[in-house]
């Protein structure tokens, strides 16, 4: 079975390393152009296309995908199965409808929760319990196509966006082998896609760099979430002293209360208001722990060493 592989980064590269490790034939890998990285803006390939020119498989990087041309490229390869995978491009009518078999999507969550291009952010930033992978029938609509399969995966109490990014690539890369097996006939039960569910569909945009910044005014669970779910990008950051402070690693830690008639409680921290033991005030009754940050041009330190060096004590990060 002739298969396109279309996906741009490393989350990609792990379904289409494991498709090539299971013995099926990639004719074709597409991904988005060359793109600057680095400090000093290397124009680089991206790592899907490394992989297919060290294993001698053709490849494409077109500007535009909603052009004739491109379509004509995907239709003359006479491909029967397309795979899908954190592409960042919305297919035409034609390409879906040029492979035999048509186009499936590995997608990392469980639709219809988080269609769209940040699912595993998302996920963590809404405060999710459980996330997932699944491959879908694509469709023109976004992400909005019939489940061929699912599976369903916790979300750990204290897991970032980037290491559940990590976990979701190994399981759909896994899903992907066993959806093209079974579409192949070379292993497992025939698939019947299954129609989305019409209630709980929610939308994950792309992040952006402002979706870092901290509100003290939240409560230390929401501004958890938000520094999990924005690690490793955009990443968490709040002002202090007139400069952004990434805020790399931090915990919700509630007041302790003595017992009655030995010493006044804990008192609590105003919004923003940094405390003894690296804590900062929230809007709510528990107050963030910072246990790792960076200030500009710096190494990342822990809380306490941030502390200690910049006599922080009484002052505020807003």
């Amino acid at each position: 079975m002739r298969i396109g592989f279309f996906g741009t980064p490393t989350f990609a590269l792990v379904t289409l390393q494991a498709l090539h490790a299971a013995g099926h034939e990639l004719a074709l890998v597409v991904a988005q152009p060359d793109k600057p990285a680095g400090r000093g803006n290397t124009v680089v390939p991206p790592v899907t296309v490394e992989y297919a020119n060290l294993h001698d498989i053709p490849t494409l990087q077109p500007a535009k995908v909603r052009t004739a041309e491109f379509a004509e490229q995907i239709e003359a390869a006479q491909l029967d199965l397309i795979v899908v995978v954190a592409y960042g491009r919305i297919l035409t009518p034609r390409v879906l409808a040029a492979p035999r078999l048509g186009c499936v999507n590995v997608h990392g969550s469980l639709l219809p929760r988080w269609r769209g291009a940040a699912p595993v952010q998302w996920a963590v930033l809404a405060g999710d319990n459980e996330t997932g992978v699944c491959t879908m029938q694509m469709e023109e609509g976004l992400d909005t196509g019939p489940i061929l399969l699912t599976l369903t995966t916790p979300i750990g109490p204290h897991e970032t966006a980037g290491a559940l990014y990590d976990r979701l690539a190994e399981l759909g890369a896994g899903l992907a082998v066993d959806t093209v097996d079974r579409l192949a006939n070379r292993a497992g039960p025939l698939l019947t896609p299954q129609p989305q569910a019409t209630e709980g569909v929610t939308y994950a945009r792309m992040l952006e760099k402002t979706d870092g910044k901290l509100d003290f005014t939240a409560t230390a669970r929401e501004l958890d979430l938000r520094i999990r779910g924005t690690s490793p990008w955009p990443g968490a950051y709040a002002t202090f002293r007139g400069q952004p402070l990434k805020i790399l690693e931090a915990v919700a830690v509630t007041p302790s209360v003595p017992p009655s008639g030995t010493q006044p409680a804990e008192s609590r921290l105003p919004p923003g208001e940094i405390g003894r033991g690296a804590r900062v005030g929230t809007g709510g009754t528990a107050s963030l722990q910072l246990l790792r940050v960076q200030l500009p041009g710096k190494k990342p330190v822990s809380g306490a060493d941030f502390m200690n060096g910049a006599r922080a004590l009484g002052e505020h990060l807003t």
